[in-house]
């Protein structure tokens, strides 16, 4: 069965210096449909730990009051939702009840309300039962240390019961709201004072809505801080332990978030598998509805296309170490080991052809005729600069360009070496010594060295000035060689036939968003130009395994 999957952006999740971070994307985003969402707003969703009920507020007739909490439920994971059901009294009255967070034994509901007796415009409640059969008692305040004079709300419970996440506009914080942590010692113990997420999570503008996924090491929220596709997006940070600091907030891409004014209030299953959120998007059946995204950990390893006995293989080569490639299980982001729990999720993808969303561009270079290289996964079509000799018999894959020393192909920049990690990926044959398969704005990406013809970089965290990184790999014997250049956000690598040659720490790549020539160096000074057969050639905005 062939499976398509989208990108939430691989630069989510390899491309900090935290290497043992698994890559994963989003499928497209479906409406929960009639039995869930009304003509009214529905938002701030929280599923179960089994994925069997699904709590939300709801502004729909025939409430308790303005905005009630329902809850929909279902028998097993692969049905379809069941109709809405209000929770009823006490946990609804005439004030508003919104935005709930189920723990994760399914016994404590935690929501924001404006009850009297509170201590702000809106505080963080909570209410319990004593079985999921019995009825949901009556509603207490979180208290003093937690609520203040402020609008505290959108809380998220840790699956420990230990941490409660939520955001507020009260002072000590960084923008209009923030999103700030409750915690406690044991379930026993109280609340202690709330903490401020601080700057690389909160921002000038607002953070509103958050859920923490099950191992504590991610945090999607959202906000409607610069860098996204509409009003409100949904944000994602990233911790390595649940004792490290927040990592920088990563956008959700265009395939979760959409041009509407709010894609908000996320909820991640427990197993990772699925990303429940509001948004009053286009085709929404009302004010906002609540929809679902897929979460797919990425598998085809060395971007072949297809998941097979080769991805096996690498995996099986990082076994027992925190390579982020093969890290896909037992949730998409992993758990920081290579084991039989990312040889499972492997196995249940096998012989699945991917169509990959991770690859930027791909130029086959079968044309056989013109001075267009076209790019057949997007837009990043390419001028041949020159005389160009068509060799349709004669490429590694299929046909191929052979270009004389004069000739090299120039095509709009295609990302920028700075905004993370990234792997390119070439088919060469021929070229002699100090000659340039690849370049962009500050930097020869792949070359020749001038003395040896060993294939090299100068791209680094200073540019072409800095220390080059060169194999004993010679390239130019006249025999085809896939070569390849990959940066997981701390090391750069060099590769020869699927074998890595060369390898070197790197805080951070040269920034550039110039042009990419393929065939000519970053000057064009005579001799640098590549003089032989190039063909098949990838970029990926991930790390992939040659």
């Amino acid at each position: 069965m062939k499976k398509t999957t989208f990108l939430v952006s691989s630069l989510v999740f390899v491309l900090t210096v935290e290497v043992a971070n698994a890559d994963f994307t989003f499928g497209t985003a479906t409406n929960l449909g009639p039995t869930v969402n009304s003509a009214y707003v529905e938002w701030g969703p929280s599923i179960s730990a089994d994925g069997l009920s699904l709590y939300f507020g709801s502004r729909r007739a025939g409430a308790y009051g303005p905005e009630d909490i329902y809850v929909t439920t279902r028998a097993t994971t692969s049905d379809l939702w069941g109709d809405a059901v209000n929770l009823g009294s006490p946990v609804n009255n005439s004030k508003w009840e919104q935005l709930p967070s189920i723990s994760v034994d399914g016994l404590t509901l935690f929501f924001s309300g404006n009850w009297s007796g509170g201590y702000g415009s809106d505080d963080l409640w909570f209410t319990t039962r004593q079985t999921k059969d019995d009825s949901w008692n009556t509603p207490v305040n979180l208290g003093a240390t937690v609520n203040r004079s402020s609008a505290d709300w959108t809380p998220s419970i840790s699956a420990d019961g230990l941490e409660l996440y939520f955001c507020s506009d009260r002072s000590g914080g960084y923008g209009q709201y923030d999103l700030w942590v409750t915690r406690r010692e044991t379930l026993q113990d109280p609340w202690g004072s709330p903490v401020n997420l601080g700057p690389n999570v909160n921002s000038s503008y607002r953070e509103i809505s958050m859920s923490i996924s099950h191992d504590n090491r991610l945090l999607f929220f959202g906000s409607n801080r610069p860098g996204g596709s509409g009003g409100f997006d949904l944000w994602v940070t990233r911790r390595e332990t649940a004792n490290d600091p927040w990592g920088e907030p990563v956008n959700l891409g265009p395939i979760v978030n959409s041009s509407a004014t709010y894609d908000q209030t996320p909820s991640i299953s427990a197993d990772g598998s699925t990303l429940f959120f509001y948004s009053n998007r286009q085709g929404a059946s009302g004010d906002g509805d609540i929809y679902q995204a897929p979460v797919i950990p990425i598998v085809d390893l060395n971007g072949d296309g297809i998941v097979d006995s080769a991805d096996m293989c690498i995996m099986i080569g990082y076994w027992g170490t925190n390579n982020s490639l093969c890290d896909i299980g037992p949730m998409p982001w992993g758990d920081r080991v290579v084991d039989v729990e990312d040889l499972k999720v492997l196995a249940e993808h096998l012989f699945e052809e991917v169509n990959d969303p991770t690859l930027l561009a791909h130029w086959k270079l079968d044309e056989e005729e013109g001075k267009i290289a076209y790019d057949s996964v997007g837009t990043n079509d390419g001028v041949i600069i020159g005389l160009p000799q068509w060799r349709f018999e004669d490429g590694a894959v299929d046909g191929a360009l052979e270009l004389d020393g004069t000739t090299f192909i120039a095509f709009d920049p295609v990302l920028n070496p700075a905004d993370g990690p990234f792997s390119v990926l070439v088919w060469v044959k021929g070229g002699g010594p100090g000659q340039v398969i690849a370049s962009s704005g500050r930097a020869n990406w792949l070359m020749t060295d001038a003395a040896t013809g060993e294939l090299m970089t100068e791209l680094s965290d200073v540019g072409q000035n800095g220390d080059s990184l060169g194999p004993e790999a010679v390239i130019t014997d006249g025999n085809w060689h896939r070569i390849a250049f990959t940066w997981d956000g701390a090391n750069a690598r060099l590769y020869v036939d699927t074998l890595l040659v060369a390898e070197d720490a790197q805080d951070g790549l040269v920034n550039s968003s110039a042009r990419l020539l393929l065939g000519a160096s970053i000057d064009r000074e005579p001799g640098t130009y590549w003089t032989g057969l190039i063909d098949d050639i990838r970029i990926y905005d991930r790390i992939i395994s040659p």
